[in-house]
């Protein structure tokens, strides 16, 4: 199946990236920092293998999780927390100087720009694993991928109406990120026993706060992070798609048809969840997160695409590709209402298929969109292509 027409090669000529961050730690601290790290990198390096190396560092954090911590309720040894932290520094380095490389070779694509944000797509659902063993979440890993994810989301969906990704003084990729590894930091020292205690406990100054200073203190992380910068962030996305629309004198249901599929996604494993009888999300933690971030890879992708080939504004039918196996889940749970608490198929097995499919699924996307982009541009993924003056 091609995803690029003879319209979408014609965008991808005409496409030039437009990025803003305002974030002061970043043009005061970061940049300098990142500016001198590109020098390190040789000429011949592509951009694109600065940034599947990156990732790479991702899942490494990931696999550390799984091993020293299955169900991501037990502590795993201080120095995992460390290599955690260490681990997302590097990536949030690779993820910043990959475009300086790009800019220094002369080798800036569309291809790069969707390769980019397909790895970060991605590797929120590889941190939130790495998080949830530092933290001992257990089954709430996957409302840390959640909070991740929502504004990675929406900041693509606004990026496809302006045109622009604005990013605010404070935000994920820079604050966010900081914040995140110097928490892994800080559990290498203190202990991730930290992380479950009461939240009053941990931190004395909010003791006196009801409610929430008798809570987990992952909890409150959780709920505090939703409150202050999922919710803010999700309604700035609406209002500046909802001025351009209003602009354009466009459709606001049909810009907001383009959320359908990721709300749907993350609906359809909440009530998964909620019918099962194994507990997936307690018992198989990593695995819930692992399939479910890979078919938000795909979402994203499939969105960045369209802006990148400049399609019709409105909801992708094929992003709805990533949601064909929820209702098989669902339902084989259900079967479980009839059979004395034990389902048709064990949900391991359930899950595995599930993982396999969304992997298999983004594969397909993955390496059809390269072949048909590098194709298109006369480019190579992971060979710098001089460009003609």
């Amino acid at each position: 199946m091609g995803y690029i027409g003879s319209h979408g090669v014609a965008a991808l000529h005409r496409h030039k990236y437009s990025g803003v961050d305002n974030s002061l730690v970043a043009k005061y601290v970061l940049q300098p920092f990142w500016t001198r790290c590109v020098t390190f990198f040789p000429l011949w390096m592509p951009p694109n293998m600065i940034t599947l190396t990156g990732f790479m560092f991702l899942v490494t954090s990931a696999l550390l999780g799984y091993i020293y911590s299955p169900h991501l309720d037990t502590a795993p040894p201080r120095w995992v927390h460390f290599a955690h932290g260490l681990l997302l520094f590097l990536y949030q380095t690779f993820d910043a100087v990959d475009g300086k490389q790009a800019r220094r070779t002369n080798s800036s694509s569309p291809l790069g720009e969707l390769f980019d944000h397909g790895c970060d797509a991605l590797g929120c659902a590889f941190e939130a694993m790495a998080f949830g063993s530092t933290a001992m979440c257990g089954r709430y890993t996957f409302w840390f991928w959640v909070i991740s994810a929502i504004p990675f989301y929406l900041a693509t969906w606004e990026h496809f109406f302006t045109n622009t990704l604005l990013l605010p003084a404070i935000n994920g990729p820079t604050e966010g990120l900081m914040l995140i590894y110097v928490a892994h930091f800080y559990t290498a020292l203190v202990g991730a026993e930290w992380w479950i205690q009461a939240f009053g406990k941990s931190l004395p100054i909010v003791s006196w706060v009801p409610f929430i200073s008798e809570i987990p203190t992952f909890k409150a992380v959780l709920y505090l992070m939703i409150a202050f910068a999922v919710i803010p962030t999700l309604i700035f996305n609406v209002l500046n798609v909802h001025k351009v629309v209003q602009a354009r004198k466009s459709s606001m249901p049909l810009a907001l048809a383009m959320l359908y599929p990721f709300f749907v996604l993350m609906g359809g494993v909440l009530v998964w969840d909620y019918l099962s009888p194994s507990d997936i999300m307690g018992n198989y933690p990593h695995l819930v997160v692992l399939g479910t971030g890979v078919a938000f890879g795909f979402l994203v992708g499939r969105m960045v695409l369209a802006h990148l080939c400049d399609e019709p504004k409105g909801l992708k039918t094929n992003m709805c590709m990533s949601l064909l196996y929820l209702p098989l889940a669902i339902a084989n749970a259900l079967t479980a209402k009839l059979n004395d608490g034990v389902p048709l198929v064990d949900e391991l097995w359930v899950l595995l298929g599930y993982c396999s499919f969304t992997v298999g699924l983004y594969l397909h996307f993955a390496t059809s969109v390269i072949y048909e982009i590098t194709t298109a541009l006369g480019i190579n993924c992971f060979r710098i292509t001089r460009k003609e003056a």
